[in-house]
């Protein structure tokens, strides 16, 4: 699950806009836009949410939800921890997001 703060909150650390993270998920900026208009949790097809996850998770954004483990509970989201990628084409952990690294 995912919320529409949580998306509007990926992509501001991301950096990104609407149309951006619409071609990362390879769905319409309507679609993101709906979402992002829930009222909470965002409803649709499966589909497209999973795309959405996906490409938030392959950009370095870990999603949060309630019960999660957080200091205080509740949804979010965060960078993950950086991946470099090495000369043979594959990925490697290297150091954390500077938010992330400098975040209580």
């Amino acid at each position: 699950m995912i919320t529409a703060a949580q998306i509007r909150a990926a992509r501001a650390l991301l950096g990104i806009d609407q149309r951006q993270l619409a071609e990362l998920a390879g769905i319409s900026v309507p679609t993101i836009q709906r979402m992002e208009a829930s009222a909470d949790v965002v409803r649709g097809n499966v589909d497209s949410l999973m795309r959405l996850l996906d490409a938030l998770e392959s950009a370095g954004i870990e999603v949060i939800n309630e019960g999660d483990a957080s200091a205080d509970g509740g949804r979010g989201v965060r960078l993950k921890a950086k991946l470099k990628r090495s000369e043979s084409g594959t990925t490697e952990p290297s150091e954390p997001f500077p938010a992330a690294r400098d975040a209580p």
